[in-house]
């Protein structure tokens, strides 16, 4: 950083994730430049931000090159859950691949140190358990889930390459299912679904049988690692394991939220989507030793701050 507050780019910034992260940069006092094009993000998110005259807002879409001055960059932008990648596969694979190539290219150009956010789903399918980040994954290159699964494998390849090729510094952080206020109601991911049904009093719907795991990480904890991952030495380029590791089953879960919210929803059961991984546990040895990072927030007080805030939308 040359002068005053650190630039700090965000792409896809209005978005879930992206949106927390602004926050938490504004608050740590960076000059925050967000950019999304909307896709799934939406300008609610960021809105209490607009006011502030360290944030500005950009509307660009990633596979186009963009021209800017940053110290940092946090590249998130990508629609991530089922319903929403696969609207537009092709749009999907082009995101994460054309997207890294144009902030890796920006990168290069003004010296920024950069944060790809890639994704447990780089695993497929996973034989191993838990996952650990040498392990290679078992992904279906031409199933319904690959233009995000392999966009964003393809995406790891690419700034790895710029490092050793172009000694870019990099961050490469493997995120597991993570939850929490602002979550898209209609995305599709298990624990908006859930609370979503719950409060309407809807039947919940289980995919397969409901033995399937997943580890759910709060929004807070997560966005903690990102920012300590890009606050650390050049030499810790990951990839790294930001989840939650305790583990539970999806049936688990729709009855603690059925609980949580007093709701008379009933479970109802669904045949299991194409390629959906039957586990999801991050082994995060490498988080905490390098990080020293652990989550620290309890599934029951994120899910009390998750399902007042959807409450809060539909009143």
């Amino acid at each position: 950083m040359k002068y005053g507050r650190k630039r700090v780019l965000v792409t896809g910034g209005a978005g879930f994730l992206g949106s927390h992260l602004c926050e938490r940069l504004l608050a740590d006092g960076a000059d925050v430049l967000c950019v999304d094009n909307f896709f799934t993000g939406t300008k609610e998110n960021i809105a209490h931000l607009i006011g502030n005259p360290y944030f500005e807002l950009i509307r660009h879409d990633v596979t186009f090159p963009l021209y800017v001055e940053v110290d940092e960059i946090y590249n998130l932008a990508c629609p991530a859950s089922p319903i929403h990648y696969q609207r537009d596969p092709v749009q999907t694979t082009k995101t994460s691949v054309h997207g890294a190539i144009n902030m890796l290219g920006l990168a290069k150009r003004v010296g920024a140190k950069i944060f790809q956010a890639s994704t447990s789903e780089v695993y497929g399918d996973p034989e191993v358990h838990p996952q650990t980040e040498d392990y290679r994954g078992a992904v279906n290159p031409i199933g319904p889930r690959a233009c995000y699964d392999e966009g964003k494998r393809c995406a790891e390849t690419l700034f790895f390459d710029y490092w050793r090729q172009h000694g870019l510094r990099i961050k490469v952080a493997r995120i597991f299912n993570t939850y929490g206020p602002r979550m898209h109601p209609d995305d599709g991911r298990v624990v908006s679904n859930f609370i979503v049904q719950a409060l309407e009093g809807r039947p919940i719907t289980i995919y397969g049988d409901g033995s399937q795991t997943r580890s759910f990480c709060f929004v807070d904890d997560l966005i903690d690692g990102f920012v300590r991952l890009m606050n650390s030495p050049d030499e810790v380029t990951g990839p790294i394991n930001l989840g939650n590791p305790y583990e539970m089953t999806i049936r688990q879960l729709a009855e603690l939220v059925i609980s949580m919210t007093g709701s008379k929803s009933e479970l109802i059961t669904k045949p299991l989507p194409a390629d959906d991984p039957l586990q999801r546990q991050p082994d995060i040895t490498k988080a905490k030793a390098l990080l020293d990072w652990t989550p620290g927030v309890a599934l029951e007080t994120g899910l009390t701050r998750t399902i007042d805030y959807f409450r809060a939308r539909a009143n």
